[in-house]
């Protein structure tokens, strides 16, 4: 079974869609598992094996940021010893009107 997103039907269907000359236009996307503030002292003594303290919890689900935007939040899955990742929210970007 294919792992593509979508079906020929669904890519057909795009096709009728407005912005469908956009469907392939490449963009950057980050998985964001967390963040931390780091003095530069902190940043220069960073080391093989050093350990990062996040804000964020274990377990606790990432951002995924299309070209810095947060678009979704998800968690890491393991398919066929891949490392994948399953959206578990969808979130609206500020200033859209989908709310």
């Amino acid at each position: 079974m294919s792992s593509s997103p979508t079906s020929s039907s669904s890519s057909e269907a795009a096709a009728d869609l407005p912005f469908a000359p956009m469907l392939d236009v490449q963009c950057h996307v980050d998985f964001v598992i967390g963040s931390t503030r780091m003095t530069v002292r902190d940043c220069l003594t960073l080391a093989k094996h050093s350990v990062v303290r996040l804000a964020q919890t274990a377990g606790a689900d990432f951002d995924l940021r299309v070209h810095g935007v947060p678009v979704a939040q998800g968690e890491v899955a393991v398919v066929d010893d891949n490392a994948t990742v399953r959206i578990t929210r969808i979130v609206v970007p500020s200033g859209v009107g989908w709310e």
